[in-house]
């Protein structure tokens, strides 16, 4: 059976155009062809992307993969959570690069609030990643309606 290349429906055989999305299909036999509805990660559901985007430190990897794959593009809750990773991703990047008012080895007198601010990041992306394999759709303050936004 084959599948088309641009969106993964089931075609028929020797089919020349796609009857969901209307793509010309490429010659069967040559390079380019698509197999399957796998594409670059054959075993990934939407429900491990969604659970990826959230990895502390790397979850905005998984997040970039999720955005720019043909695989999601159509579907609304994993590209929800890659857009809200990358955002809790950009608040990790806020926590540690924005000066905190000294420079010793402690970075100064904001020190506590820098630590329990890191902690309350990865306790939101450990959070979130339980809340994404259980398929909720949980929208964080701020950041969630950034990324209902961002669909």
């Amino acid at each position: 059976m084959a599948f088309c290349s641009q969106c993964g429906n089931p075609l028929a055989d020797h089919a020349f155009y796609c009857s969901k999305c209307g793509a010309r299909q490429p010659v069967a036999g040559t390079p380019g062809v698509y197999q399957g509805p796998g594409g670059a990660a054959p075993g990934m559901t939407a429900r491990t992307a969604a659970m990826l985007c959230y990895l502390p430190f790397a979850g905005w990897i998984a997040a970039l993969f999720v955005l720019g794959s043909q695989r999601f593009r159509n579907d609304k809750d994993a590209r929800f959570h890659a857009f809200q990773g990358l955002y809790l991703f950009v608040g990790w990047l806020l926590i540690n690069w924005v000066p905190w008012f000294g420079f010793g080895p402690f970075h100064g007198p904001f020190f506590p609030l820098r630590v329990m601010l890191k902690l309350l990041v990865i306790g939101t992306s450990i959070f979130m990643m339980v809340k994404a394999s259980h398929e909720e759709r949980y929208s964080l303050p701020l950041i969630g309606d950034l990324a209902e936004r961002s669909l």
